[in-house]
């Protein structure tokens, strides 16, 4: 659906660290830049990406009201371990791990910002006898 995501930063010396503790935790590898280049992707150089770099404006990065990135994860304790791993790299709670049934029956997600104040999500939409509890 889609070809890649850009997440802004005013920080990638501490971003990139967090993303690659997030990201990897759900699969993902970085496959271009990095602290020293001031920016880095992850996912498939051929396929979906997410950036995190400054803007290239040069003005200092900002967050989008309203606006948040939803990865999905294969099980529910990837869920958890994904917002620990993101409260232990310098992220903030947003929502903790839990069944939101507003959305749907199995609906298991946790809300959290990244350092630079990015809303994220880590989702698992499979039913508790699937989802790997």
């Amino acid at each position: 659906m889609y070809s890649h995501v850009t997440l802004g930063t005013r920080d990638a010396a501490t971003a990139i660290p967090f993303y690659d503790a997030v990201l990897g935790l759900l699969g993902h590898k970085r496959f271009y830049g990095g602290a020293d280049e001031g920016f880095a992707a992850w996912g498939e150089a051929q396929g979906d990406q997410i950036w995190v770099l400054p803007p290239f404006d040069g003005n200092p990065a900002t967050v989008g009201n309203g606006t948040h990135v939803a990865f999905l994860a294969s099980t529910r304790k990837t869920v958890r371990d994904a917002y620990e791993t993101a409260l232990s790299h310098g992220g903030t709670d947003e929502g903790p791990p839990g069944l939101r049934e507003h959305y749907h029956a199995d609906y298991y997600g946790a809300y959290f910002r990244d350092p630079d104040g990015n809303k994220l999500q880590v989702v698992c939409h499979l039913p508790a006898g699937q989802a790997g509890d």
